[in-house]
């Protein structure tokens, strides 16, 4: 074609010269044919095929040359399609979970891709009108079966089903990577970013398989055998760059392992580079944490029927997923567990990561650690946000709290401050409002706060 383009001026002249010029591309004839069939298909309730095999397509996403790594630049960057900001670190998540058992008894499961700030707090459900609810759907429209069927064994959670799962983690934090917003795209297909987040998720888990990597250390499931986050780390570190995880434990036992990444270039086609934890502090202990093994001795079918919708160190703002009714409640305020908020007679909502009340979203995980060796009924609490007080009345979670407040409970399991169960707040906070939670009676909303064991 390049051979007979460069013949016409001298086979047809200055005039056939010009007329070629101003003619378009077969390409773009190509270009323009698929993209009415597609536009008309759409119309019609169908995708046309052509056009949906884009989304693997990345010659579609941005064009970034000589990107900068996100997290280590000095001034503003505009161009944000090759630039994640402000979620330039970018967390590769996984779950350990045996009870229930979700996923192959010799590896550890996907939770999802987190795109952090570079301080360490982090923005969520960032675009409504692209919180899909049909990421099945939208997966086997491109024909991406391959990837939804790795999906159904590895991207599974313990209580609800994986398309809800997956609509989670696509709504919470995939409409918030700047990379895939659909002005970064050309000829853009609704809905094309999609499998690519979730692609792109897989990769990184495939390439740092935490069962693997520990295995190789020595460290095993056990029902008896423990172990200390140095031996952990380390056997970690040593593959990941030489930088640590985030760890979290339940009830002392390891359940969650978090990678951070910074990325140069765009999510879709950029370079990942292993980095520090930023933000959170490990909730598992020292010494003596517990590596359970999976315990029903095979492989899940892979059609899960679980979802994740919190976790026991991840402040939550997801604005379509309602908080967790209690499912258990008692007086014991000890190890991971939610902060439910009961007003009303009805649970509506609960305390999220910096101690504010958040009704349309999933709940933060909480630790409540003695307070006093001779007092069992006091005890502190935390968040990934930082240790809990109550400074000028007001309940705050976060790296400002130099001392932690000191709380007890009644024997339901409601919390309790300065031997009051009743907070307040201006009224029940709605969508992505989030409440303050006050102890002066003054405010008029009475509300309690009532503990759920994770």
């Amino acid at each position: 074609m390049d051979n007979l383009h460069n013949a016409l001026p001298a086979l047809l002249g200055n005039a056939k010269d010009r007329l070629v010029e101003t003619m378009p591309s077969l390409r773009s004839w190509t270009t323009l044919a698929l993209s009415s069939l597609g536009t008309a298909q759409q119309v019609l309730g169908r995708t046309s095929p052509l056009a949906r095999q884009s989304g693997f397509d990345l010659s579609n996403s941005a064009t970034c040359t000589d990107p900068q790594l996100s997290c280590h630049n000095t001034s503003a960057i505009a161009n944000l399609c090759c630039f994640n900001s402000p979620g330039g670190a970018l967390l590769q998540t996984q779950f350990w979970d045996t009870a229930p058992v979700t996923g192959p008894v010799d590896s550890w499961t996907i939770h999802g891709l987190w795109p952090d700030n570079c301080d360490g707090t982090y923005d969520a459900s960032c675009d409504d009108t692209r919180a899909y609810t049909n990421i099945t759907a939208i997966l086997q429209s491109f024909g991406a079966t391959d990837l939804l069927s790795y999906m159904q064994t590895y991207w599974v959670s313990n209580s609800g089903t994986s398309e809800s799962f997956w609509e989670h983690e696509w709504g919470k934090h995939g409409t918030c990577v700047s990379t895939l917003d659909p002005d970064c795209y050309t000829n853009y297909q609704p809905t094309e970013e999609v499998p690519q987040f979730f692609n792109r998720t897989v990769e990184l888990f495939k390439t740092s398989p935490t069962y693997d990597w520990l295995s190789a250390a020595g460290i095993v499931p056990s029902s008896s055998a423990t172990y200390t986050t140095a031996q952990i780390q380390a056997a970690l570190s040593s593959e990941h760059g030489g930088h640590n995880a985030y760890l979290g434990c339940s009830s002392g036992a390891l359940t969650e392992v978090w990678y951070f990444f910074n990325v140069a270039g765009s999510v879709q086609t950029g370079t990942f580079e292993p980095s520090d934890v930023i933000g959170a502090s490990s909730t598992c202990p020292s010494t003596g944490i517990k590596y359970l093994p999976k315990d029903n001795g095979a492989s899940p079918t892979g059609t899960a029927t679980t979802t994740r919708t919190s976790t026991a160190a991840r402040t939550s703002a997801q604005t379509s997923t309602v908080a967790p009714a209690p499912t258990s409640t008692g007086p014991a305020f000890s190890g991971n567990g939610y902060l439910n908020v009961m007003t009303g007679g009805s649970q509506i909502g609960c305390i999220i990561g910096a101690g504010t009340w958040y009704t349309t979203g999933s709940c933060a995980g909480f630790t409540a650690s003695p307070a006093s060796p001779s007092d069992d009924d006091a005890f502190t609490l935390s968040s990934r946000k930082g240790d809990c007080g109550v400074v000028s009345g007001v309940l705050t979670c976060g790296g400002s709290i130099t001392t932690p407040s000191t709380f007890s409970s009644t024997d339901s399991g409601t919390l309790t401050y300065a031997g009051n169960s009743t907070f307040y707040a201006d009224g029940v906070p709605s969508g992505s409002k989030q409440g303050t939670v006050y102890t002066d009676s003054s405010h008029g909303t009475s509300l309690t706060i009532q503990w759920q064991a994770r």
